[in-house]
């Protein structure tokens, strides 16, 4: 069948569909976004704006037309922590409903994790042994670990790159002040999670995905898109401790120019580059390795495995997304 994933990001709204049938990949039919940044579009008292919120209806209504001319045949729509964590989140679900017709899931930092950790899982495989999922977004980053589907720790912290860039950064590029106090803040979020993750054992494969490592990871070397998902890609700890010194240094119209990276992608990017460099040092990992998959990938599979179970055919459950 093909099923749809829409996506109401920080950063982008995007649809992602694909076929999936019972003992095979899904195979990706296409995938379109709008680039909105609702989190930069906040009024005081944390509420996204009304022209902002009159956009996402907009793009949510031509993103369900595509669908349907996609022939989808079913759909999910989830919102992540721009819409979590606004004011006005509840009403702006309310108002995509009324507009649109779509339910849209509002999904915790928590399962945002977990869903990741299992498109990280199904892509890489049991042989891979205990996995560190690690996942930059527009408003969070998402860590989690485990040897099952389900990861033993999943853990979601206020660490998008978006959100960094507005919160501490007053100049382009920004200041070596700020840097460093962006360091310090970084890490003391991130240590209590890395020594609970430590208690269960060094992981057996670290993986990255979002696009902020897959940014990283190119401009440190890795193949183009244009190679295929199945090349390998990975980000040392040397190449990324150079990236991000390199970054820091450069205005985002410089960045822009630098491969693969979009005007729009440029402005967050140093800070996205500073918790990539401070969550593979604190962890110690030489590399990791981009994952193709991510948290969009999660939610397709597992809502096809709940029409699994549904229908009677095996399946592994429908947590986090029904």
């Amino acid at each position: 069948m093909r099923l749809g994933a829409l996506d109401i990001g920080s950063t982008t709204v995007h649809l992602l569909v694909v076929d999936v049938r019972e003992g095979a990949r899904p195979l990706p039919v296409s995938s379109r976004k709008d680039e909105l940044c609702l989190a930069e579009h906040l009024e005081d008292g944390g509420r996204l704006s009304e022209p902002v919120v009159a956009r996402l209806r907009e793009s949510v209504g031509r993103m369900l037309r595509e669908a349907e001319d996609e022939g989808v045949e079913d759909l999910v729509a989830f919102a992540t922590s721009a819409v979590r964590e606004a004011a006005n989140g509840r009403r702006v679900i309310e108002e995509l409903r009324d507009g649109t017709g779509v339910e849209v899931r509002v999904l915790s930092g928590e399962e945002e994790a977990r869903l990741t950790f299992l498109a990280t899982r199904r892509w890489f495989g049991w042989s891979a042994g205990r996995l560190l999922s690690l996942d930059i977004g527009g408003g969070s980053l998402e860590i989690s670990t485990g040897v099952d589907e389900e990861p033993d720790v999943a853990v979601s912290l206020p660490l998008g790159a978006g959100r960094l860039t507005r919160e501490w950064f007053s100049a382009d590029p920004p200041l070596a002040e700020e840097v460093g106090k962006l360091r310090e803040h970084v890490r003391a979020e991130i240590a209590p999670v890395a020594g609970s993750v430590a208690r269960y054992g060094r992981p057996d494969r670290a993986v990255a995905t979002s696009k902020t490592f897959k940014l990283l990871a190119r401009i440190a070397g890795a193949a183009p898109p244009g190679a295929g998902r199945y090349v390998r890609r990975t980000l040392s700890r040397a190449g990324l401790a150079a990236v991000a010194d390199r970054l820091v240094r450069c205005s985002s119209a410089e960045r822009a120019r630098l491969p693969g990276v979009s005007a729009r992608r440029a402005p967050q990017l140093a800070a996205g580059a500073i918790v990539a460099d401070v969550v593979v040092d604190l962890f110690e990992l030489e590399e990791v390795e981009i994952c193709p998959w991510a948290l969009r990938e999660g939610v397709v599979l597992r809502r096809f495995d709940a029409i699994r179970s549904s229908s009677g055919s095996s399946g592994t459950g429908c947590s986090g997304i029904p």
